[in-house]
């Protein structure tokens, strides 16, 4: 419940800032940055439960729907498994999986 109310304020306070751009690149609505805050929230908390992998080193960007995925994974099966994760959350419609195998 305490997570879910974190990701709640976390989702207001950047809804509030979602149209406080300074006119360069894609307008977002109030739902879309809330959206993308919804996804990478649930991906993030699934990171953290899984015990494969570390969600201190995978970082989580999304913009309208598109994941990215950035930081650090021991092998090859790793980076599929983060990236299967993401593609499982409702509402993701792209992964651009950029994680590195440090082997």
């Amino acid at each position: 419940m305490k997570k879910l109310l974190i990701a709640a304020m976390v989702a207001v306070s950047l809804a509030g800032c979602a149209n406080m751009g300074g006119g360069s690149g894609p307008q977002r609505t109030v739902g879309q940055a809330v959206d993308d805050v919804t996804i990478g929230t649930r991906l993030k908390a699934a990171l953290v439960a899984d015990p494969d992998l570390s969600a201190l080193k995978i970082n989580v960007d999304t913009t309208q729907g598109a994941v990215r995925l950035r930081g650090e994974v021991k092998t090859m099966a790793l980076r599929r498994k983060a990236e299967d994760l993401a593609r499982r959350i409702e509402g993701v419609r792209s992964v651009d999986n950029q994680l590195i195998i440090t082997g």
